[in-house]
């Protein structure tokens, strides 16, 4: 293929993320540290400048030794726990009254100055060319405070189609490949990057799990006019939505912080994350914004066909309009009900709305003792 179009094309990502609050720059690559599979000057800037006293609490234990130990500790918390619970958890250390914060997600209300600071903070780098534990040379890996989130594979339409960047995950980006001693931190899940995507000119895809050949890709694509795909872009690639609208700092940093779940078996281990396709991100935000722009007593109609994640969709909506405060900090709803007259989407939707809940006590069956309330 044409090298020369591919660096095109990763020079037109990466300089519009640089100059719309990315850290970007050529040669970033070195400071990349593959073996921890960790950007380490963004998870010490991050710490040292939002949690100063808690750094300078691990410096006093620690001594010369504190940066070393810290990259080591969080490094371990990720193979344990997964990416996903380390960023919205944060890490246990000895000595720290409190878990080290190593994200700060947009609050619900806007009353919190230091949080508001914190959450500018937020460190988010974009890599080119990043070399593996096994050599491989990833496109791009998007960061969050020195942490890898998302990986990117890049081909050009003029000579690779979409299914070019496909290939190369499920064939050339396996997380331990046959005759290796160990797995790839950076494409192991659960502790590596969230999401995996391939990028062309006129289509993207994407996976949470690298499992070899048996990879499954979901379209992330905005439709074209009621086809597949994405429409003509009269000012580039049909797929600048992605670096321009879904890794937009608030747009990405609101992903990675309320949209992904994690799935678990009944032994509690992780088995799976839900990432959000464009169409359940658009769908979702823009019933917000709606009820945000009109107030509440309005009707909606959102149409999605057979298969399309539905079921998520509702599960997302009525999570987030239960959280959903005017520009005065009011709530705006103080109960969402969530009505259906199908007994197996009954059944799926309370499944979902119980896996997306973070608090305890928030979330509860309508039911009497015949069961779901679509049963009665």
């Amino acid at each position: 293929m044409s090298l020369h179009k591919e660096i095109e094309f990763e020079n037109d990502i990466c300089n519009h993320l640089a100059a719309n609050g990315w850290l970007y720059a050529e040669g970033d690559a070195k400071g990349y540290d593959t073996p921890r599979a960790l950007f380490p000057a963004d998870v010490l800037a991050w710490v040292q400048t939002t949690q100063p006293d808690a750094w300078a609490a691990l410096s006093k234990t620690h001594g010369a030794h504190a940066e070393t130990m810290l990259l080591d500790r969080l490094r371990k918390q990720l193979d344990d726990r997964g990416t996903l619970d380390v960023l919205r958890v944060g890490l246990e250390l000895l000595g720290l009254k409190a878990p080290l914060k190593l994200a700060q997600f947009k609050p619900a209300l806007a009353m919190n100055p230091d949080l508001q600071a914190r959450y500018a903070s937020n460190r988010l780098r974009v890599v080119r060319q990043v070399r593996t534990n096994h050599d491989d040379i990833i496109d791009l890996v998007l960061f969050l405070n020195g942490i890898p989130v998302a990986t990117a594979e890049l081909k050009t339409d003029f000579t690779q189609d979409i299914n070019a960047a496909v290939d190369q995950y499920r064939f050339d980006r396996i997380p331990k490949p046959k005759g290796k001693p160990f797995a790839e931190p950076l494409l192991d899940f659960p502790r590596g990057a969230l999401v995996h995507f391939a990028v062309s000119n006129r289509t993207v895809m994407m996976a949470t799990r690298l499992q070899g050949p048996t990879t499954r890709f979901l379209p992330f694509n905005q439709g074209d006019h009621g086809g597949a795909g994405n429409p003509p872009n009269p000012a580039g690639h049909r797929t600048a939505y992605l670096w321009e609208q879904v890794w937009q700092r608030d747009s990405w940093l609101e992903i990675l912080g309320r949209y992904l779940v994690t799935q678990r078996d009944s032994k509690k281990k992780v088995t799976g994350f839900i990432f959000p396709r464009y169409h359940q991100l658009d769908a979702t935000r823009k019933l917000q914004a709606a009820v945000l722009a009109e107030g509440a007593g309005h009707k909606y109609l959102i149409q999605h066909s057979a298969g399309s994640g539905k079921t998520n969709s509702i599960a997302w909506t009525a999570h987030f309009l239960a959280d959903l405060h005017d520009a005065g900090n009011h709530k705006l709803f103080d109960s969402v009900l969530v009505v259906s007259d199908r007994n197996v989407l009954d059944a799926q939707l309370q499944e979902a709305i119980f896996d997306f809940e973070r608090t305890k006590g928030v979330v509860a069956t309508i039911k009497g003792e015949g069961g779901s309330k679509s049963g009665e």
